[in-house]
């Protein structure tokens, strides 16, 4: 099987996590996909494929050199976005694509105007979807080159490396992906997810991240005898969106800009509910930030009496630059080995997060490398083929580079 006809199998899975589910995985179609990678792994000739009661996948390639190799893993996760439906998907090739406007369906178009990366792959091999599903390169793309990348070193005992540890884990894509992810069992010294986007990409950089959500309870009363007694909570919801800097969100900031996030409102005269995400790269930022999130909610509890708001702000994860920093050349490995796979090595600041954020704070330093799909959680999203195979090779040239540069 190339890999290829290994994503393009990954696809016929549906894995869509769910927000809405206190369990883990949290939909248990990601179980029926788990299931057959563990399947797939075993018949590749993996050893110790291990998946255990919460979906967590992991299996090695033992090490085929002499030398005393540090340990090192390569993670993707299965699940996809909740934001499109991953059911049914129905993918083609567009063969030699020519740089014009990709008809998905009828009245459903890629148009250049609007995707203008799609000249960045002129004259390859585009896998897209019909235009009413996602396609899953995130992070089907990073398991198959995961997966080819084994079995190309199987099949190429010259190539000298030491010992792999892969991993398959559900429900990133709802923030969950790391919260049971064994470490400790998983043994590796350093990790990579495959999880990036563009050729050639890699990340160790991301946001610090919080949520805010805020409850506000108000006094309903009826309107025509009103005045001095009815506290609306709808208008006090637009009151503390209002107090909050128009010009730090997500739609008005870029690169190293942090931001405040609203993802939903809702309430009513009697009751209001408000979610936030708080997110700066910067940790000293990061921290001001949520300290002017409390210093609003305390003014408007000033202004309209004590538990009128109620805010719970909660940590999620923070910048892995603090983690990576100390072992650099981990980043120096991933840059030759993209380098060899034909391309230009681009270090990139994450405007979001990954399970490698998480990781590397539970122990395992874990940066980000692409795995090539493009146009992330909708109907638009396509991966060439190109990228997929160099992303293979770039896993290749890590654990190769890894032998050779870290090996005694």
């Amino acid at each position: 099987m190339n890999i290829v006809e290994r994503f393009l199998k990954y696809t016929t899975f549906d894995t869509q996590s769910s927000e809405e589910s206190n369990v883990t995985p949290s939909t248990e179609k990601q179980r029926v996909f788990a299931e057959y990678l563990k399947q797939e792994l075993i018949a590749e000739g993996l050893e110790d494929v291990e998946l255990d009661d919460l979906s967590y996948l992991y299996a090695t390639l033992p090490a085929n050199t002499d030398k005393q190799v540090p340990t090192i893993g390569f993670i993707a996760h299965m699940d996809t976005s909740p934001d499109a439906s991953g059911a049914n998907i129905k993918p083609r090739i567009v063969e030699n694509y020519d740089g014009s406007d990709i008809v998905l369906s009828e009245g459903i178009v890629t148009s250049v105007e609007k995707f203008p990366e799609l000249l960045n792959h002129k004259g390859e091999d585009l896998i897209v979807t019909d235009g009413t599903t996602l396609l899953g390169a995130d992070d089907k793309a990073g398991i198959a080159e995961i997966v080819q990348a084994m079995v190309y070193l199987k099949q190429h005992p010259e190539i000298k490396h030491g010992k792999i540890r892969i991993g398959f884990n559900p429900d990133e894509e709802i923030g969950m992906g790391a919260h049971h992810f064994d470490v400790e069992k998983f043994g590796a010294e350093f990790a990579y997810t495959m999880d990036g986007s563009e050729c050639g990409e890699i990340e160790f950089e991301n946001f610090n991240a919080a949520s805010a959500k805020i409850t506000i309870n108000g006094c309903s009363v009826h309107p025509g005898y009103a005045k001095d007694k009815m506290i609306n909570a709808g208008r006090v919801a637009t009151e503390l969106v209002s107090m909050l800097p128009a010009d730090e969100t997500p739609e008005t900031t870029e690169g190293y800009q942090g931001f405040f996030h609203l993802t939903s409102i809702s309430g009513s005269c009697e009751k209001a509910q408000l979610s936030f995400i708080i997110r700066d790269h910067d940790r000293e930022y990061f921290e001001s930030r949520k300290t002017e999130m409390q210093d609003v909610v305390n003014a408007l509890n000033e202004k309209y009496g004590e538990g009128t708001l109620v805010l719970e702000l909660k940590d999620q994860y923070y910048n892995m630059r603090e983690k990576v920093e100390p072992m650099m050349y981990i980043i120096d490995i991933a840059k030759q080995a993209i380098s060899e796979a034909g391309m230009t090595p681009k270090v990139m600041a994450i405007r979001g997060g990954t399970d490698g954020a998480q990781l590397s704070f539970m122990g395992l330093p874990c940066p980000n490398i692409f795995a090539g799909g493009l146009n992330f959680h909708g109907p638009h999203e396509f991966c060439p083929v190109q990228s997929l195979e160099k992303g293979m090779m770039t896993v290749v040239n890590i654990c190769k580079t890894t032998e050779s540069m870290l090996g005694k």
